[in-house]
């Protein structure tokens, strides 16, 4: 279930009943998910859950659920299997057969994504890229051409050196650095990624950051081109699927595609 990524009235009814109700509460971080329930006075106890215990613990709960336990697998904030190992958990579930429920909520990639004003019909999350530059380089360069907008995890100790080495890959693109999402000092620094990077330098940022990248430039093509283009996808497409499909390699948006269609009917 999804837990707050800071404003602990984010936390859903839904999340509260199920907490009350669970036989077992598994959080990565046990410290972090009693301060939640001693908030909302839910007296109950809590074991940890994580990438080092994972492969021990698993068997054990599988047995459990298929005795029809109720186990609530928490986020230490945000989302679970967002950037956290609870994938491994699900994964057994799914694969035993037992029903996996989850408990929708906050969540830091789509927050980011709502405050940056970038386009949000399209997002690819990357998570947090690689420690060392040479690698850190070479993810980027895989990412280069993804058609939408990326969201990336980062820390306040390397962001400025991730926002310089993603200058280089994908070309100085419009970015978004949201910092302290729903929490009292939330706020979004705005720019290109070199700008941001510049940015760093005098006011480096602290804890967890959300970085938002622009997609890549698409070049935009000629009318006639388009008008063909669409012409020969509407001898076996629908308009609706030609038009989508157009809109991924043209540079011309749906509805303006959808448009020229009519007209060419």
């Amino acid at each position: 279930m999804a837990t707050p990524i800071g404003n602990l009235r984010d936390i859903t009814l839904r999340a509260l009943d199920v907490l009350r109700g669970a036989d077992q509460i598994l959080a990565e971080d046990t410290r972090q998910t009693a301060k939640l329930l001693s908030a909302f006075s839910i007296d109950a106890s809590v074991s940890a859950y994580h990438d080092h215990n994972a492969a021990k613990r698993v068997p054990g709960l599988i047995k459990s659920l298929k005795k029809g336990g109720t186990i609530a697998l928490v986020s230490d904030a945000g989302t679970p299997l967002v950037s956290d190992p609870g994938f491994r958990l699900v994964r057994a579930a799914v694969e035993a057969g037992i029903d996996v429920y989850p408990l929708p909520g906050a969540s830091a990639v789509l927050a980011g994504l709502v405050k940056s004003g970038l386009p949000s019909d399209r997002f690819f999350f990357a998570g947090f890229l690689p420690n060392r530059s040479t690698a850190r380089q070479r993810e980027i360069e895989a990412l280069r051409n993804v058609p939408a907008t990326l969201i990336l995890f980062e820390t306040g100790p390397r962001i400025e050196a991730c926002l310089r080495d993603l200058a280089q890959g994908l070309g100085d693109r419009r970015a978004v650095l949201a910092r302290e999402l729903t929490k009292r000092f939330e706020d979004a620094r705005h720019g290109t990624l070199s700008t941001l990077a510049d940015g760093m330098v005098a006011d480096p940022p602290k804890g967890e950051l959300v970085l938002l990248i622009d997609g890549p430039e698409t070049a935009r093509w000629d009318g006639d081109v388009v008008r063909e283009a669409l012409r020969d996808r509407l001898e076996t497409l629908k308009l609706k699927a030609a038009c989508a499909e157009l809109a991924e390699v043209s540079g011309w948006s749906k509805r303006e595609l959808y448009a020229l269609g009519l007209s060419l009917k």
